[in-house]
């Protein structure tokens, strides 16, 4: 039998207002760094506001996704949508891939042709304002994917701390070339910039690679589940023969085997199945829960076994 999909400790509505401060915080950074860039001439910069130009598309990738993964399930979607979560992610590893490319085309052009860097003192000053609102938002989103088990406000926020990263780098190599008057540093950062992007996009990919292929649940969580249904199994004649489990974005899916004396009676047998689903809800909520019963040798030979409840 099958339990009722468990009430979602929070609505998709709340999530998305999470995403809705990424493509203010987006905007806000792509404005702040797009001037940087213009009124110091800096590919290091240019390419810092390029990937903030990636956070802001992928901010509204993000919004969809978590807007379709809210639909309940359908006719057409029997375990609803929640893998919308990760082609959120994996557009989000695409678009990090074009803005890489755009970078490194553009910091390979400056290695050929110099130019110099001007009014260093206010890109500076743009960067650690545009660095503060990344940091502040992204440390959020993390925290409350992580919190409610959505893989695409974690995605958008490890996003946003890459950024960060992105942007203390940038600020080191303009520091070093006020410094020293090495105008080839500044086009070194901006590849360093674009190769540590492709790496954070080839993350983001495969991640969400491995959702797509229903990939079981955590080892952690997979031994939550199996407590709990041995919890409450409390009869040595009762025994687990299969479990298995899958994540799609935030809903769990479980499914049990359980096998159980042949003499019971179709009712006992359909009581214990809703106590097991009832126990996986507790330990993991979101959790849609499957429990197959199967007849095993009845303690009562002389009496017909009682059909399975399943």
């Amino acid at each position: 039998m099958e339990s009722a999909v468990p009430p979602a400790p929070v609505s998709t509505r709340f999530l998305m207002k999470f995403i809705m401060v990424s493509i203010v915080a987006a905007v806000v950074t792509v404005a702040i760094k797009g001037t940087a860039a213009y009124i110091t001439g800096s590919v290091g910069l240019l390419s810092d506001a390029l990937e903030s130009t990636v956070n802001l598309v992928a901010a509204f990738v993000a919004l969809w996704a978590l807007a379709v993964s809210g639909r309940p399930a359908d006719h057409n979607h029997d375990f609803g949508h929640g893998k919308a979560e990760y082609m959120s992610s994996l557009v989000e590893g695409a678009l990090i891939f074009v803005a890489a490319a755009a970078i490194i085309i553009t910091s390979i052009r400056r290695f050929i042709v110099p130019e110099p860097v001007e009014e260093l003192g206010w890109g500076l000053a743009l960067s650690v304002l545009a660095t503060l609102v990344n940091l502040g938002v992204g440390l959020v989103l993390i925290r409350q994917g992580r919190k409610h088990r959505s893989i695409t406000l974690e995605a958008d926020g490890k996003h946003l701390m890459t950024d960060v990263w992105t942007t203390v780098g940038v600020i080191a190599g303009i520091i070093l070339l006020a410094v020293t008057g090495w105008h080839w540093i500044d086009p070194l950062i901006a590849l360093l910039v674009g190769l540590n992007i492709l790496l954070t996009g080839w993350k983001l990919i495969r991640r969400s690679v491995v959702g797509l292929l229903d990939a079981a649940l955590p080892e952690d969580e997979v031994a939550a589940v199996r407590e709990a249904i041995e919890g409450v199994i409390g009869d040595d004649r009762v025994t687990i023969t299969e479990l298995l489990t899958r994540e799609s974005g935030r809903q769990r899916f479980v499914q049990a085997t359980v096998v159980v004396p042949g003499h019971w009676t179709v009712s006992r047998s359909h009581d214990l199945a809703d106590a097991v689903e009832e126990a996986v809800h507790r330990a993991l909520p979101e959790t849609r829960t499957v429990v197959h019963i199967e007849p095993g040798p009845s303690e009562h030979p002389d009496e017909p076994r009682a059909d399975a409840a399943g």
